[in-house]
């Protein structure tokens, strides 16, 4: 018995118990929300959510456990499986309501599974091993290593965006960027990247944006026309959503536009104004909290970290959660066009909810063994004491 007490204990010393707890909170308000909106109709959204958190807190909890470095050097395995994942897309890939791209995969009982979201752990741990090599060799700042860089980022992207899902191959692209100027990119790479964009703009606009694409971007700035129907309909709708609940709410489970689901997807993307018109201003400032809370861990976390790759791997964590936080606020307030991504933990959906589950697993991973690094540089601190005594 007491062994198994210090095990808990120590378990406990060597985890963010904080980042635990965010993440706990998280689930819970979401399960929350999600039960709320479910009375708009028929489809039992509860059920699902639930199976994929219980998965993803098992799996985080067992990733904690596990030397982040061992996953890191066996990063071939996320490769193969990366490839794997993005080529099942292409053989079996279907549309599902709500979405505009054919990056889903239906599984047996009506469940459907998106692939990118674990492409995403799979890059994010390739990426890092990469950029740590390219640190060891002290080729971080050379043109050819910032190529190898490029290319490695931009096949996930060409693939996910043939699939059809742009939104997360912006995401793709902020990981990219975050991570390689932590890693010590210089500036000037990131410049003339810019500059690349700006003078793509054109061709991205005409050529690789359909119109439906377009016509959302326009939205934002068509306050009298396309804002007020069809492809800023949405929007409209869950800013007067957001606004109608004042500062109070109107109460879980009682409010109206939830009820008649007036918010199109208002179960994953649009989460936040199930959260706005039922708990108000203060309901909206606690999911940010929280949300920003578990950024702000992962990212100490990173600061943290003894060695490259642990400091990485959290830092792609970070990019991942922070970009779409933002861009799903973003997204929900009208400040950008809807472009189908989640809020992290909250929305509705298991496969995001199960990879951003196994994410904060993959930090508590790099958070414990280095607290074992540091136990173990104590003890032979307190020896080399003893033996010049």
């Amino acid at each position: 018995m007491n062994r198994f007490s210090d095990s808990f204990s120590d378990f406990f010393r060597k985890t963010d118990v904080v980042l635990w707890l965010l993440t706990i909170a998280a689930v819970i308000y979401s399960l929350l929300l999600i039960s709320s909106m479910q009375r708009s109709g028929d489809y039992n959204y509860i059920r699902p959510q639930l199976t994929a958190v219980i998965i993803g807190i098992a799996a985080a909890v067992f990733i904690s456990f596990a030397d982040y470095r061992f996953i890191i050097k066996k990063w071939y395995i996320a490769l193969v499986v990366g490839l794997i994942l993005a080529a099942l897309v292409f053989a079996f890939g279907i549309r599902v309501s709500g979405t505009d791209d054919t990056a889903w995969i239906e599984l047996p009982g009506g469940y459907t599974f998106q692939p990118s979201e674990f492409i995403k752990i799979c890059f994010i741990i390739t990426f890092s091993k990469h950029l740590s090599f390219l640190i060891e060799k002290k080729i971080i700042r050379s043109l050819p290593g910032v190529l190898s860089l490029l290319g490695h980022a931009l096949i996930p992207m060409a693939i996910i965006h043939m699939q059809g899902d742009d939104g997360t191959v912006l995401i793709f692209a902020l990981m990219f960027i975050i991570m390689a100027f932590v890693a010590g990119v210089q500036l000037r790479y990131f410049a003339i990247l810019g500059g690349t964009l700006l003078i793509s703009i054109p061709i991205i606009w005409n050529l690789f944006m359909n119109d439906e694409h377009r016509n959302r971007f326009l939205a934002l700035f068509d306050l009298d026309g396309n804002a007020m129907t069809n492809y800023g309909w949405q929007q409209y709708q869950s800013k007067v959503s957001i606004a109608s609940g004042e500062f109070g709410g109107s109460g879980l489970y009682n409010g109206s536009r939830v009820a008649y689901s007036i918010v199109p997807e208002q179960e994953n993307d649009f989460i936040m104004t199930v959260a706005g018109e039922e708990l108000g201003f203060f309901g909206c400032i606690l999911l940010l909290i929280i949300l920003f809370g578990i950024i702000i861990k992962v990212l100490m976390n990173a600061a943290n970290s003894t060695e490259n790759e642990g400091k990485l791997l959290c830092i792609g964590v970070f990019a991942s959660f922070a970009s779409q936080t933002i861009i799903n606020i973003g997204m929900v307030l009208g400040f950008f066009p809807v472009i189908g991504i989640t809020l992290p933990l909250f929305s509705s959906g298991g496969t995001s909810a199960l990879s951003t589950l196994v994410c904060i697993g993959l930090v508590q991973s790099v958070r414990g063994h280095n607290m074992d690094d540091m136990d173990k540089a104590k003890v032979r601190r307190g020896s080399e004491i003893r033996i010049r005594m």
